[in-house]
Order: C-alpha cells, then sequence, then structure tokens
C-alpha cells in the first residue's frame, strides 16, 4: 500500500517534530551540560533499515554516524533478535563512528510484530575509564580509551541490565553524570518510539512505511536535481592537522579529490594513506558523516535531512589509513573530522568559487576544565565549545563568532551557566579585532574568552588548527589562526595547541578563536562598510588602511575619501585596469 503526497509529507512533519521532542526530552533530563547546553547530541528517527527519515539540530555528523551505528548493530547482533522493548547501547568507535564517549543508544520499534524503525540518541557522555579523565589526547592503542559496548541491550524486552548499568557505574569515575545521561538517552528513544507508533495507529503501518520510502526517495531526488546544475570537473585539495598527539612538531596532512558528474559526486580520500601513531585516526563511518556534512551543504541545504540526500554520494578511503581507522588503531581524538568539511570545500572552491564559503576559523575551540577529584563532592568537568568567525562567500560577510560548521545545532556555553557549574571565573568575553581575512567580503570574526579557575583545575586545550592559516578565496586574505594562551599577560604566558595544563587557583587561560578567511580582493571593499568594521571595533584603523586601503578623518568616525582614493591609485599596480590589483598579488601575512 501507498502514500499520497499529501498524507506523506503530513507524515514527514509528524517525524519531524518527534525528533525535535526526543531532542526536547533529552535535555530536560540529561546531567551534563555538555548536552543540554552545548547541545553536543545526535537525535534521529530511521525506517527499518536503519536509515534516517528526520532528526534534530546538533552535531551534524552524528546524523550519518547513528545510521551507520545501526546498521553494524543490526549486522552484529542479527535484526531477528530484537524484540519489543529492547534498548541497545554501541560505543565500539569503528561500529559507531565516534570515540567511546560519544555514545549511540538506539531503540527498535515494533508496531504489532512489524518493525516499523528505529529511533537513536548519541550524546557526548562525560566519563567511561578511559586513561585520562576528560579526554585523551595521547593515546596509542584503543585499549587506553575507555571501556567498550558491542551492541550490547541495556533494555531487554523492557527490562533494565543490572550487569550492564553496573559496568558502566564501576566504569566511571563520574557514574552519576553518566549513568544519568544514558538513561535520558534512553527516555529521548522512547519519547520516539510512542510518537511513532501514534503515527503509524494513525495512518497506518504499511501507509508510514510507504511514507519513510517516499521521503528518502525525495531526499535523492533533490540532491540529483542539484548536482545536475552544479559545475561539473574534478578537483583535489589538501590541509593539515596541527599533530597527531604524540608528535607535537609534524603537520598531519590530508588530502581529497573531489568529483562532481551530473549524477554522483566522488569524494576520494586515498590519497591520505598513513595512519596516525596518536588518537586522531578517523573510522570510516565518521569519515563518511564528516563527508555528508559538506555534500548537504552543497546540494541541499535547505531541506531537512535524510538519507536519502546521500545516495549520490561515493566516499573512497583506503582501510588502516589515517581516514579508515581499523582496530586498535587509537580514535579517541577525532578532530581529524572537523577539518573534512572545509577540506572538501577548499577542493570545491577551484571549481565553483561563487557558491562556498572561504574557510571558517577551522576548529570547535574546545577548552575542557576539570577538577575537584580530592574535593568534597567529588569530581567536576566543564567544557566549552569556543565560537569562530566563519568564513566570506561571494554574497556577503562571513559570520563573526559563530559555531563550527561541523557542529550547526550547537551553541557555547553562557558565562552563568560555566561559573553556576563550577568554579571558574570569565573574565572576558568579546569579538577578535582584526581576526577576519581581508577581502571585497570579509571573514567573520572569531572571540576571544579568558577562564580563570578559583581552585585548581586541569585545562585540556583540545584544539587542532593553531599552525595554519584559513584560506580565503578569489583574491581574498587568509583568517588568524587559532591561539591558546597559558598563563596571558604575565612572565611565563605561551602558546599552547593541544595540551593537558594544570592550573592553580586565581591562574588563567585564554582561548582566541579563528577569523575566517576573506572573499575578493579587500581592495574592492565599500570603504563605508569598513568604517562601519572600525566603528564597531571588528577592524582597527591600522588593518583599514594597510588592508584595504582606507583612510579614516583625523576623528576616526568617517572615511577621508580623497585620501583613500589617492592611496589606492598610489599603491594599486592595477589602478589603470579599473583599480583590481592583478593576479598574484602579495597581501600582508597578518593583520
Amino acid at each position: 500500500m501507498g502514500s499520497d503526497s499529501i498524507t506523506t509529507e503530513v507524515i514527514r512533519h509528524a517525524l519531524i517534530s518527534s525528533a525535535d521532542e526526543m531532542a526536547r526530552n533529552l535535555c530536560r533530563t540529561a546531567y551534563n551540560t555538555i548536552v543540554y547546553e552545548i547541545h553536543d547530541y545526535g537525535v534521529g528517527i530511521h525506517d527499518f533499515q536503519g536509515d534516517v527519515v528526520a532528526d534534530t539540530p546538533g552535531i551534524a555528523s552524528f546524523t550519518g554516524a547513528n545510521d551507520f551505528g545501526i546498521k553494524n548493530a543490526l549486522e552484529f547482533l542479527g535484526a531477528d533478535s530484537l524484540a519489543d522493548g529492547d534498548v541497545i547501547l554501541l560505543n565500539y568507535p569503528y561500529w559507531s563512528c565516534a570515540h567511546t564517549l560519544d555514545a549511540l543508544v538506539f531503540a527498535p520499534v515494533f508496531v504489532g510484530d512489524k518493525l516499523l524503525g528505529f529511533t537513536s540518541c548519541r550524546v557526548h557522555l562525560l566519563d567511561l575509564n578511559q586513561k585520562d579523565p576528560g579526554y585523551v589526547l595521547d593515546s596509542t592503542d584503543m585499549s587506553q580509551e575507555g571501556v567498550y559496548f558491542p551492541a550490547v541491550r541495556l533494555y531487554q524486552r523492557g527490562v533494565p541490565s543490572r550487569d550492564i548499568f553496573n559496568m558502566i557505574r564501576f566504569n566511571s569515575r563520574m557514574p552519576e553524570h553518566t549513568i544519568g545521561d544514558v538513561q535520558a538517552q534512553v527516555s529521548a528513544c522512547q519519547t520516539g518510539a510512542r510518537r511513532l507508533i501514534e503515527i503509524a495507529q494513525r495512518f497506518g503501518v504499511d501507509i508510514v512505511a510507504a511514507a519513510m520510502q517516499q521521503i528518502n526517495d525525495h531526499g535523492e531526488q533533490l540532491t540529483l536535481a542539484a548536482l545536475a546544475r552544479l559545475p561539473k570537473g574534478s578537483w583535489t585539495a589538501s590541509d593539515f592537522v596541527d599533530s597527531d598527539g604524540i608528535d607535537s612538531e609534524t603537520l598531519i596532512p590530508l588530502r581529497v579529490r573531489v568529483t562532481v558528474t551530473d549524477s554522483k559526486m566522488v569524494v576520494d580520500w586515498s590519497e591520505t594513506s598513513e595512519p596516525a601513531r596518536g588518537p586522531i585516526n578517523v573510522p570510516r563511518g565518521l569519515t563518511v558523516a564528516d563527508t555528508m556534512l559538506a555534500f548537504k551543504a552543497l546540494t541541499s541545504p535547505d531541506s531537512p535531512v535524510t538519507a536519502g540526500n546521500f545516495r549520490p554520494l561515493e566516499v573512497i578511503t583506503k582501510p588502516g589509513s589515517l581516514m579508515h581507522a581499523l582496530p586498535p588503531m587509537p580514535t579517541f581524538t577525532l578532530w581529524t573530522g572537523i577539518l573534512v568539511p572545509e577540506v572538501i570545500t577548499r577542493a570545491l572552491a577551484q571549481g565553483m568559487p561563487d557558491l562556498v564559503p572561504a574557510c571558517s576559523g577551522g576548529d570547535v575551540c574546545d577548552i575542557m576544565m576539570v577538577g575537584g577529584a580530592e574535593q568534597p563532592g567529588g569530581p567536576w568537568l566543564e567544557a566549552v565549545n569556543d565560537a569562530v568567525g566563519f568564513g566570506a562567500h561571494s554574497q556577503g560577510d562571513g559570520e563573526d563568532g559563530i559555531m563550527h560548521v561541523s557542529e550547526p545545532g550547537c551553541r557555547n556555553s553562557p558565562v552563568e551557566v560555566l561559573e553556576t557549574k563550577a568554579p571558574l571565573l570569565i573574565e572576558e568575553y568579546r569579538y577578535r579585532p582584526d581576526s577576519g581575512g581581508p577581502g571585497r567580503f570579509r571573514g567573520g570574526m572569531g572571540i576571544v574568552r579568558t577562564y580563570r579557575a578559583l581552585q585548581p583545575a586541569s585545562a585540556i586545550v583540545i584544539n587542532y588548527k593553531t599552525r595554519t592559516r584559513p584560506w580565503a578565496i578569489a583574491g581574498g586574505m587568509e583568517g588568524v589562526s587559532n591561539q591558546v594562551l597559558l598563563h596571558p599577560e604575565t612572565d611565563h604566558e605561551r602558546s599552547v595547541g593541544a595540551s593537558y595544563n594544570q592550573l592553580l587557583a586565581g591562574e588563567r587561560i585564554r582561548n582566541l578563536t579563528g577569523g575566517g578567511g576573506g572573499w575578493g580582493d579587500p581592495w574592492l571593499r565599500d570603504p563605508g562598510l569598513v568604517l562601519a568594521d572600525v566603528l564597531a571595533g571588528l577592524v582597527s584603523p591600522d588593518a583599514a588602511r594597510d588592508s584595504y586601503a582606507v583612510v579614516l578623518d583625523p576623528t576616526g568616525t568617517a572615511v577621508d575619501s580623497a585620501a583613500t582614493e589617492r592611496l589606492r591609485r598610489q599603491e594599486d599596480p592595477g589602478a589603470n585596469s579599473g583599480g583590481k590589483a592583478p593576479a598574484g598579488r602579495q597581501w600582508p601575512s597578518e593583520n
């Protein structure tokens, strides 16, 4: 039995609403702020094969990772072994597509004896007995990265497994929070299951199953239509991760080839062939999921996610490599995946510079504070993903101070929450002037946030994009790199990348996040826009002159039009060809 288009659309919106309700339930019941404040989660509703038909914004890569995890679990367990009331826990990285702490919980949904689909919820748990509290930056083997659950039943036919919950409890430094968050995941999945059953009871099981198929078929049609409109070709690009976590001096290269045809996009990572010694290796499922993010943004950004969107996408990886980790390769620090969408975009920018943005600040810029192990009440942990500047594009400036492209549904932690939940004082939180790359359209500004520890604490810097700069497009200038300063404005100030750092009470750490790359020749930027940025404190008067060739009057509140014209004519070798500087012009390397 089929489903007519109107009924399918009603069911589609009901599924999306159900996924949104799952997320609200999760945020109301979760114990840790990484979930309910930052929205570090992935929530979805899937058909009986595990293909997503509805999700809600959070960590974008979790959508594809949940599909991948469910399908691997079904292959391991066998779909016939599932029963109504089962709830499955999976955090084995090579199957679940994330590190041990990004645990996937999912539940089969039965209507009568028919398996209609699944509900899923992935969150970042605080601790599962990984070798270091908080985060692992230097593991060399999977055995150092925590306890693994290879598709085990948390609940079997509605009955909780005391053995599994005890394993979690006795393998966590923060058992109350960890158990609480797992149960919040279970609650979210059960909420979605109830809603899916209600939809099936209203419309009929066969109608809903048919609608799910049509939703994914339509998602494929949208993507194919978009591919047909795109420029065709094959392009390569490279970028670098700061280090593998073991050798801090050696940049780790990523290289991709992207090929666009009328019917598919092929993203080939096989030239990124060597594995990393440290934990920045990525399971294939996460490489695919992060690739899906770039593909979705290019082909169908304005429609909800469905598995059908990605049928025309082919991802090639080499088993045993950085982009296709196999056991026992370490995978805990998955920051390599954060770079995936922007390396793909860099390749596409060669063939379609008017359709893609320049590089963003390029990182999630996470500072995690852990302390209190010997204090009454036990250890505490708070993490902050600070915002970056987005890359400029052919239609305008990049956004200032926004969450990285890999986490479009996420938020940063408010100052009030951090200072309430942990012994921290946030001394400043502002935009980072001159961090956005100059251009006809400038890159977005990064931010500055300074943390003071009120008790001894470990400050874990999880930032792998401090040694290379955000790239630009069409003659724009690079953005300013991420930087983290330990003990700022003291004799002991030093810049650190990914690292463990001990702070005494009163000591500080400062996060300066990267700005986006610029788009187009900066000397073609409207001087009035440059003035507006100066007055807003985003661009300094010196940068206005040096990067944009815009001169302000003595008051600094207006453009000196005559002086600006003279400067641009005098210093611009391309003045006789319309004022546009020739290709290959050397712009300043710093703002």
